[in-house]
């Protein structure tokens, strides 16, 4: 009986951290325009979460 209670629990208490969810994944991106003022190289860096992203361009 005490193994099921601290199974339910543990199970509890992954669900409720939220482990069991969408993991975190890191973003990145580069770029590179051309125009008649020259050559910009842009990057960014981020994570996102579900429909949640945040990212820094640099």
């Amino acid at each position: 009986m005490s193994k099921i209670v601290c199974l339910m629990a543990a199970l509890l208490v992954l669900a409720s951290c939220g482990a069991d969810g969408e993991p975190i994944r890191p973003t990145f991106g580069a770029g590179v325009n051309v125009s008649s003022s020259g050559v910009h190289v842009g990057t960014s860096v981020g994570v996102s979460k579900g429909p949640i992203s945040v990212s820094v361009g640099l």
